[in-house]
């Protein structure tokens, strides 16, 4: 038999197995996780489902001693998978963003969290005074509203459905549970727990689901008010009287993050100050060009919702007018300032955002938004560095061309955290959902993120052919403007698709998430290629609506994202809108194992591993790697696993790229990014 047919029939395993831009991988194997089925489906028998036992008689509502200060000390163990530590990151976040407390990595305190990777997802019950108190964090555990649920039992929560005041809320259906489990619907009484004087709240992200420890199908938990069967056991975040009970329990009176929300109700406009001479801001609640509601209320609350609102309808050219918000005392660091934009006026209106500190006339412009998309309400993103005592400026200027309206804007949002990287408007929503079956998928823009990598998202609305009743959402990497300075396989980037919850306070944001990581070593199924290898090797050729040809690579993600009797459930779709926040960010440095004892925080900090991926966008030396098998004609495939062998080797020992040498795109021509700043596609 010659070697050319053994190579055929090699060439056709390898084909039939091939990556593409249709390819997908479901991080969650097709299930709706919560964390009673995860951790029953290990084996674990706890407390309520996730709660260790061994608990004292009190908890830590009841009990002082069990209190955690207000910064809580934790360690990241190394054994945690990287996805999950960039999630609980983000848990964090949400924690900084909505309550007093704050999370800083252990230096030595008597006690402190240890969140590592157990079988399951875990934890006890407020601070055990134990010195290292674990939480566990496994497999499918790594979603954000699962992060937070454990760590609001960490700080001394019981589950909403314990309370003694139960039974008037819903019915438990006892012959539905599963034998030996009736325990973990057991009430406790004000000895053990207490409600904080906050209603009984069926959206608790620390609520059972309606099917927790169910023998069959049927439901184990019936709410007395049928409106809320399908809300309980949501793990989208912290609802507001969540959040309302851990700000009473620690004596909250402000957030750690959190600068202010504007949604311009009160005449006094949040303390604004308008400038300007004889075209000024104004408060408005419609305008005849448009808009003709607000975005807070959409026209629905009678005698409610203001805007303010810049008319370029009369006037000349370059007449412009400011609007100041108060003084703020941020912390120093990252800001970023949210709003909503209405452009109903000419092509080369122009709207700068920007910030100026006390006692400096300076402003620094952080965004220019001309032209772009006009006609509806769209997201802005605005990333500020404040490092003292400062205001934000919204300075608007009419063009040279025709206009019957102006700029509005809305619902302003300003908090010391990092801005999402890219907003994705999806129009129409109910529209797409009515005329696409079940199966249909479609792709937002392709963006770029920070350290150069080209990346798009896919979302199933209707879900997946095998899904349906789901959205479904997954992660593309695309071929790019710095595909050829950049590592590959992608390494360590975690991406954050996050559907936004169109409140007008941040705090009340009750978004959806999921994260997943690019795990440099992660292989195909038939274990031949890299599975976040640069998509020209491993994607398919596409062309978008605006005939730019790319390649798109395999995806990642969920097909069991969102129901969408939750989609209905708070204000993910608004003005018959939805907006997804979208970041890729590397995360390499989580890599580094956390400093362990104060004698080890002398020293001073852990330096990042040399992994030989890049930091940075910058490359460092790699190390070779070793080419996967596959068990046709052991032989020939020997001499074909060669030549990849090489050919890898080749490509990994690309030479080092300093900083000096290497300058990354930071935009794609055509995409949302350029056309949000009015750019021509």
């Amino acid at each position: 038999m010659s070697f050319s047919f053994f190579f055929l029939l090699l060439s056709l395993a390898l084909t039939g197995a091939k990556l593409s831009g249709d390819t997908e991988v479901d991080v969650d194997d097709g299930h709706d996780w919560d964390m009673d089925n995860i951790n029953q489906a290990a084996g674990l028998d706890l407390l309520e489902g996730d709660i260790e036992q061994g608990m004292p008689t009190k908890n830590s509502i009841q009990g002082e001693e069990f209190r955690w200060p207000r910064t809580v000390p934790y360690i990241l163990e190394d054994s945690l998978d990287m996805n999950a530590k960039g999630v609980i990151l983000k848990a964090f976040d949400q924690y900084r963003l909505k309550t007093c407390l704050d999370f800083t990595p252990w230096s030595g305190e008597k006690n402190y969290i240890s969140v590592f990777k157990g079988s399951g997802c875990f934890s006890s019950v407020g601070n055990q005074n134990v010195g290292k108190q674990r939480l566990s964090i496994g497999k499918n555990c790594d979603r954000l509203g699962t992060v937070e649920h454990e760590f609001l039992h960490a700080l001394g929560f019981w589950h909403e459905q314990s309370r003694d005041d139960r039974d008037d809320y819903v019915t438990i259906i006892w012959d539905q549970i599963e034998p030996g489990k009736e325990h973990n619907f057991r009430i406790r009484d004000d000895s053990e727990s207490s409600s904080l004087g906050v209603p009984y709240d069926y959206g608790s992200v620390m609520h059972y689901s309606k099917t927790s420890f169910n023998v069959g199908s049927e439901p184990t938990i019936v709410t007395r008010i049928p409106h809320f069967r399908d809300v309980i056991g949501q793990r989208m975040g912290f609802s507001a009287n969540d959040l309302a009970k851990l700000n009473r329990l620690y004596n909250c009176t402000q957030s750690s993050t959190f600068v202010d929300s504007c949604d311009f109700e009160e005449e006094n406009i949040c303390g604004m100050v308008a400038e300007g001479e004889n075209n000024m801001w104004e408060r408005r609640s419609s305008v005849s060009a448009g808009p003709q509601t607000d975005f807070s209320h959409m026209g629905q609350c009678p005698g409610q919702g203001h805007f303010m609102h810049f008319s370029t309808a009369s006037g000349d050219s370059g007449k412009h007018a400011v609007l100041k918000t108060r003084w703020f005392y941020p912390k120093p660091g990252p800001q970023c300032m949210q709003f909503f934009l209405f452009n109903s006026g000419g092509a080369n209106d122009l709207l700068q955002v920007g910030m100026q500190e006390y006692n400096n006339a300076e402003i620094i412009f952080g965004k220019s938004i001309s032209g772009g998309v006009r006609g509806s309400w769209e997201l802005h993103l605005v990333e500020m560095n404040m490092t003292k005592k400062a205001r934000v400026i919204f300075d608007a200027m009419k063009g040279t061309s025709l206009s019957s309206g102006g700029l509005s804007i809305d619902d302003i949002n300003l908090s010391s955290n990092k801005c999402p990287q890219h907003v994705w408007h999806i129009p129409d929503v109910t529209g797409h959902m009515a005329s696409s079956p079940a199966g249909t998928k479609i792709y937002s823009p392709r963006f770029l993120s920070p350290t150069g990598y080209s990346f798009q998202v896919g979302v199933y609305l209707n879900g997946r052919s095998d899904r349906p009743g789901y959205v479904a959402v997954y992660l593309h990497l695309t071929s790019g403007p710095n595909d050829h300075l950049l590592k590959w396989p992608c390494p360590w980037h975690q991406a954050t698709m996050a559907l936004m919850d169109q409140q007008s306070d941040i705090r009340q944001h009750m978004n959806m998430h999921r994260m997943v990581t690019t795990d440099p070593k992660k292989m195909s199924s038939d274990g031949t290629e890299f599975y976040w290898d640069n998509p020209r090797k491993v994607g398919s050729k596409v062309t978008d609506p605006d005939g730019n040809v790319y390649y798109r690579g395999p995806g990642s993600g969920t097909s069991t994202f969102i129901t969408h009797t939750r989609l209905r459930s708070r204000k993910f779709i608004k003005e018959n809108s939805t907006f997804f926040l979208l970041s890729l960010e590397d995360i390499s440095s989580l890599l580094a194992p956390q400093l362990r004892s104060a004698a080890q925080a002398e020293v001073g900090p852990v330096k990042a591993l040399d992994h030989g991926y890049p930091q940075g966008g910058r490359f460092r030396n790699p190390s070779v790697f070793v080419g996967v098998a596959v068990s046709v004609a052991a032989a020939v495939f020997f001499m074909f696993s060669t030549l990849v062998v090489v050919d890898a080797w080749r490509t990994r020992r690309r030479p080092r790229q300093e900083s000096g040498d290497v300058e990354m795109v930071q935009n794609i021509p055509g995409t949302e990014d350029q056309r949000k700043r009015g750019h021509a596609p």
